[in-house]
């Protein structure tokens, strides 16, 4: 799809820059601009095995070379160079420690197997990172392990080699144990020839310098990978004011010495030398190019060290154009704002805020906000949990057309996101996420120049807005000068509910934690489903069982989820006095949502995910821009996340996207005429999902629309007993409480066919896959994309 090559190579191929300035030195690069390379000298595999060579010297299990049986295991050892097995049950394991030391800060980029199997479909491994492993529970462990590595296996006669490249972030610190389950077919046999464990910075010393998507503590920038004494030199035609932005970061524990200069007028000068003595950490730079404004220059970046091929990044290095705060344009509402942060709560559902009228003040910053602003009463999610609706939020298609529905769906390298918009236009691009959804995992990286993953915080605490509020002002403070889009996911509302202090005692009795603690290690005994027994996640029925009061139990877990949207909104408040303090506020949208709700027993679960009605998929929406966007507004059409991302491209002034399915809510804003705004159906999903770690129930399927008075859910797939359809007063009952349905079958024959009709559209405007996307690339592209991290 040649849409992919224009996006991410345009500059490279000669499109003109962005008119805010902005020079992206990752889009500029080529091979040619590599001067000095060291000779790559051969790289030893930090941990393998290799069964046709010598054993190692173990005290035990020598002739099986470190490597133990687990469950449905039967006659493990070495014959005729592998390590030989076969299965007695469907889930045979094996487990072995890993013989060699790594950089534990380091992280893993891959797993290299070649072995022969007579029979399965999928080889799985995972890993653990303690002293030592308890064999009789490793089935169990691998079943509920998020970091689970994965491929189809190609069974018969001859030995096959898999490369299996992580999903997800693993660090080698977790590496310590190796979990493989190398068939999934009972009475099969494998033969395994060699297993290598290859880190990042091991992969990374074996390949050219170049582009890559890096990571430094779980910080990942666009980045470009050079190893000393090489130097990187780029022509540029600058702008009248320019600066160059940039952060610096090695793997390595030595020193490394960056150095910056500029060639102008046959004069060479330095403008940085800076030796970073801290490995897995960025320092963030900012180096003034004001005496090259307007020149032709070349910029030459240069690494130096003790060791030749010692490693470098330079992260998001970008020429950008100092003094241009807000940026030239059309907009519907007139000006284009500088600065656009887009804040995403987590498992926040609206009729807990006191703007959507609760009785408590969970949210008082938001209400401020609100009344600056204009507030959206009714919009509704897409997907009821974070993994699909995200996507949505940042594509504007509906889930059936972007296709990511499951745990380990990956959005397409096809897809258009908010962020790519607004890179292509020069602007900084800056995402902070708190939970494996929302980063590089489901592919929503894209467009991103900097990512911060939620295992970069500082503190395992799921509560993010206070830490992440604070880096969102350290980065405004650096790029307060150039245009900027932000996006802010924070995790306070998701459980576990139990804000820090004071929040937790702002409406939970303390007094009572260790008796609703202790009711959950009862009940959590009897859940069935293990993601929900390890969220802690019971049903009415499962409460009552253990002779738990459920509307005491629930409601102590709602005054603790009241806590944590406070503590939350307190953050809100610092954000926007951030705003203040840098003279942003007023050059500054501000759109705050959710993904999804959450359900405290409205229908009998805990949870979210499982279903599409109110509690989960009616969620809040604030749009504000002071002195551009009149206070005090109240919307009251429906409205949808997928709304979002063309309200701010329209917003921006940014060229539109093609594919987006929703619509600009510009028209609701004040800004044009209001009657070019289609009022429309308003469409939720819920997939059949085919993994353990997808919210269950997982054999269900329901899709719900509202148009006007009416929701209609229609439930394709459902348990035995369960309405097909179910109907309800969109108005009147938002939590869908009552269904109506039987009285009215006019309304759901006309629903239903609305539905059929969507579903009809939305897949038929799928995104292609990657392998459909990709085709008519050279190799030069492929590469690119790969480095990135944008197709596997």
């Amino acid at each position: 799809m040649l849409v992919i090559a224009l996006a991410v190579f345009g500059s490279a191929c000669g499109r003109a820059d962005s008119t805010l300035g902005a020079i992206r030195l990752v889009d500029r690069f080529a091979p040619e601009a590599v001067v000095g390379s060291p000779t790559i000298a051969d790289v030893p595999d930090g941990v393998a095995w290799e069964f046709g060579g010598e054993p190692p010297d173990l005290d035990e299990d020598a002739a099986t070379w470190g490597w133990r049986a687990g469950p449905d295991v039967a006659g493990l050892g070495v014959r005729n160079g592998a390590l030989a097995g076969s299965a007695a049950g469907a889930f045979p394991v094996i487990v072995a420690e890993r013989a060699s030391e790594v950089d534990e800060r380091d992280g893993l980029y891959a797993v290299e197997i070649r072995l022969r199997v007579s029979d399965g479909e999928n080889l799985s491994l995972a890993f653990a990172g303690g002293d030592s492993v308890d064999l009789d529970g490793v089935q169990q462990q691998m079943a509920a392990s998020l970091g689970l590595l994965s491929t189809p296996l190609r069974a018969g006669d001859t030995f096959e080699t898999y490369t299996i490249l992580p999903q997800q972030n693993v660090g080698m610190a977790s590496v310590r144990h190796l979990l493989l389950r190398p068939t999934d077919a009972d009475g099969a046999t494998f033969e395994i020839e060699h297993l290598r464990v290859r880190s990042r910075k091991e992969h990374l010393a074996a390949v050219a310098s170049g582009i890559g998507w890096q990571g430094l503590d779980e910080r990942y920038h666009e980045a470009l990978v050079s190893r000393s004494p090489e130097t990187l030199r780029f022509d540029l035609d600058l702008p009248s004011t320019p600066w160059l932005d940039l952060s610096l970061g090695t793997p390595e524990d030595g020193p490394v010495t960056f150095q910056v200069a500029v060639h102008a007028g046959g004069v060479e000068r330095s403008v940085l030398e800076q030796t970073v003595t801290t490995p897995y950490r960025w320092e963030r730079r900012r180096i003034d190019l004001g005496d090259f404004g307007g020149e032709t220059v070349t910029l030459a970046l240069s690494l130096t060290a003790e060791s030749d091929g010692t490693l470098g990044f330079w992260g998001s290095p970008v020429v950008r154009a100092g003094g241009q705060t807000v940026p030239a344009g059309a907009s519907p509402l007139g000006d284009r704002p500088q600065g656009v942060i887009l804040i995403q709560a987590d498992t926040l559902r609206s009729d807990h805020l006191d703007a959507y009228g609760y009785d408590r003040p969970t949210a008082p910053t938001l209400t401020a906000l609100a009344g600056e602003g204009v507030l959206f009463r009714h919009t509704v999610a897409q997907a009821t949990w974070t993994k699909v609706s995200t996507p949505s939020i940042m594509t504007s298609l509906y889930p059936l057309s972007h296709g990511v529905r499951t745990f380990n769906d990956r959005l397409p390298a096809a897809a258009t996101t908010l962020a790519e918009r607004y890179r292509d236009a020069g602007y900084a691009t800056l995402a902070l996420s708190s939970v494996l959804f929302t980063g590089q995992f489901t592919n929503l990286h894209q467009g991103f120049e900097e990512l911060h993953e939620s295992g970069s915080a500082a503190t395992p605490s799921p509560k993010t807005a206070r830490e992440y509020v604070d880096r969102v002002a350290a980065w405004l403070d650096h790029h307060r000068d150039v245009p900027f889009f932000i996006y802010l996911h924070v995790f306070d509302p998701h459980d576990p509910y139990e804000p820090y202090r004071p929040y937790n005692a702002l409406w939970a009795d303390p007094g009572h934690k260790e008796e609703h603690e202790t009711q959950l290690d009862a009940v959590r005994e009897i859940i069935d489903d293990p993601l929900r027994r390890n969220f802690g996640m019971p049903t009415r029925d499962e409460l009552t069982a253990v002779d738990v009061d459920a509307d005491a139990y629930i409601a102590y877990d709602e005054d603790w989820y009241d806590g944590a949207i406070r503590a939350m909104d307190v953050e809100l408040g610092r954000l926007v006095e951030t705003l203040k303090s840098l003279g942003l506020d007023d050059r500054t949208l501000i759109v705050f949502t959710s993904d999804h709700g959450e359900e405290f027993l409205d229908h009998g679960r805990m949870f979210h995910g499982q279903t599409v009605y109110g509690e989960l998929t009616r969620v809040p929406l604030v749009v504000r821009w002071p002195g551009h966007i009149a206070g005090g507004g109240v919307v009251e059409e429906p409205t949808q996340l997928i709304d979002i991302m063309p309200t701010l491209v329209d917003v921006s002034g940014l060229a539109p996207v093609d594919e987006m399915q929703g619509q600009s809510l510009a028209p609701l804003l004040g800004a044009g005429d209001p009657a070019s705004w289609i009022a429309r159906p308003v469409f939720s999903e819920k997939a059949i999902t085919d993994d353990t770690f997808s919210p269950p129930p997982r054999d269900t399927e329901s899709y719900a629309v509202t148009d006007g008075d009416w929701k209609l859910i229609h439930n394709r797939v459902r348990p035995d007993g369960a309405p097909e359809f179910e109907l309800f007063d969109a108005r009147e009952d938002p939590l869908d409480l009552t269904n109506v349905a039987d009285a009215q079958p006019d309304v759901v024959q006309r629903l239903a066919r609305e539905i059929e009709r969507w579903q009809r559209i939305a897949e038929t405007e799928r995104l292609p896959d990657d392998a459909e996307s990709t085709e008519g690339l050279t190799q030069e592209q492929l590469e690119r994309l790969r480095s990135l991290g944008y197709i596997r």
